[in-house]
């Protein structure tokens, strides 16, 4: 398997490689016809994930919900590295702000800041900081943390794996711009890529972009926006605000070996090959977003991100579809498809912080890599309708997994699901 930090994918994965998908409709209706009603009559859909990544697949399948007869979902999220748990629990707790403290357009553009920039603005470091003092509250005081994300199960997690998240989010919640020097770290890892072609790197860049991206489908990929991002690593500029604060949420840990021993250091080790388009920016429901003009996508890959991300956090707060884009003059920015709000006003008092939890879901973060240990734990005997594994997790499908899903389930893998990176599919 040939994604080590030398090749363009790295060893950390931010973000998937294939759009988010509304999970109830992948659902084969085999599937939902062996559902087990929960304790209050209502039919139970148990789903596990296994390297999602970023949460796209439950923040779609959460706002999307209404559109289904009604069910109780829970979601079983397993990663291989706490950073990505991390990172998954701020998406989460961002897309559930209540519409008071926080308006949609700034809720949508902070998200895909957090998801896919190197460099983020100063509120977004801000809110940052603030929800970083409410995660350590969170991974220290279970009570706590069920009195104000009560969606969310951190349970199942170890004692050491609680200790090692609070350290994280210690560093998220720290202010100094030097502690991860991500515009260095980035170049580092660019350099470290290309080796000899370094010189020749926007031709490479150019290469990358049509003969990996485009021709597997990721047309609405601009160059340009495809090009600052390989630079710079800033793939959303949704603002003409200053993006110059390094996002934390980017840095993981490895052990790297320094005169014949093994060092901890943290970096950047992560995906320079696709970028964070894909998940929401090369499809859409709203078929206006794709047309071509000439062949050529009339909207960036950022402009259908931002409608999408907009969209889904509509449609989880209101129960109801997102309104089509009126037609927008040539020129217009992209910000312009989404809904003009206030500003955040983050309250400084924890308690205050309550998020509107969706009802009738749950979402359960199990231990690190514990794929192999479920068929032994008797109370996901048969539990899961469903299991999506992502093509840098699908070494972790194995034959006993057949223990724990229920019959007829339906499986999904990264591979069938999206734009697979060649270094995964190998495996």
């Amino acid at each position: 398997m040939t994604t080590g930090a030398g090749s363009s994918f790295g060893t950390t994965c931010w973000w998937g490689f294939s759009p988010a998908l509304d999970l109830q409709r992948e659902c084969l209706e085999s599937s939902m016809a062996h559902l087990c009603l929960s304790q209050d009559d209502l039919p139970e859909l148990n789903i596990l994930l296994v390297g999602s990544v970023d949460g796209r697949h439950v923040l779609r399948t959460m706002s999307q919900a209404h559109r289904w007869p009604q069910r109780r979902i829970n979601f079983y999220i397993v990663e291989n590295n706490l950073e990505v748990l991390g990172r998954q629990l701020l998406f989460l707790s961002l897309a559930l702000e209540s519409p008071e403290k926080m308006g949609l357009q700034e809720k949508s553009e902070m998200f895909l800041e957090l998801l896919g920039n190197s460099l983020i603005r100063s509120p977004t470091a801000a809110y940052l900081q603030e929800k970083s003092d409410l995660f350590i509250r969170y991974v220290t005081d279970p009570d706590f943390q069920q009195r104000h994300l009560g969606a969310v199960d951190l349970s199942a997690l170890k004692f050491k794996e609680r200790d090692q998240l609070e350290s994280i989010f210690r560093f998220w919640r720290n202010p100094d711009p030097q502690a991860f020097p991500i515009a260095r770290l980035w170049d580092l890892r660019v350099r470290q890529y290309l080796g000899t072609r370094y010189d020749a790197r926007r031709g490479v860049c150019d290469w990358d972009l049509t003969m990996k991206l485009h021709e597997r489908g990721a047309r609405t990929i601009g160059g340009r926006e495809f090009s600052r991002w390989r630079d710079t690593g800033v793939a959303f500029e949704l603002r003409e605000g200053v993006y110059h604060i390094p996002n934390k949420t980017l840095a993981s840990g490895r052990l790297l070996r320094h005169k014949g021993e093994l060092v901890p250091s943290r970096g950047y080790w992560g995906d320079i090959g696709t970028g964070p388009f894909l998940p929401f920016g090369i499809q859409s429901e709203e078929p206006s977003l794709l047309k071509t003009i000439n062949g050529i996508p009339a909207k960036s890959a950022q402009e259908i991100s931002l409608y999408n991300v907009t969209s889904l956090f509509h449609e989880l707060a209101a129960r109801a579809p997102f309104p089509p884009p009126p037609p927008i003059p040539e020129g217009a920015s992209g910000a312009a498809l989404a809904q003009e709000s206030p500003a955040p006003n983050p309250d400084p008092d924890l308690q205050d912080h309550k998020a509107a939890c969706p009802e009738h879901v749950r979402i359960h973060f199990l231990p690190l890599g514990c794929t192999a240990r479920l068929p032994c734990k008797s109370q996901y005997h048969q539990h899961f309708h469903l299991l999506f594994f992502s093509c840098s997790m699908v070494h972790a499908l194995t034959p006993e997994l057949q223990l724990v899903s229920a019959p007829r389930a339906t499986l999904i893998t990264g591979v069938a699901a999206g734009i697979c990176p060649q270094g995964y599919a190998d495996h």
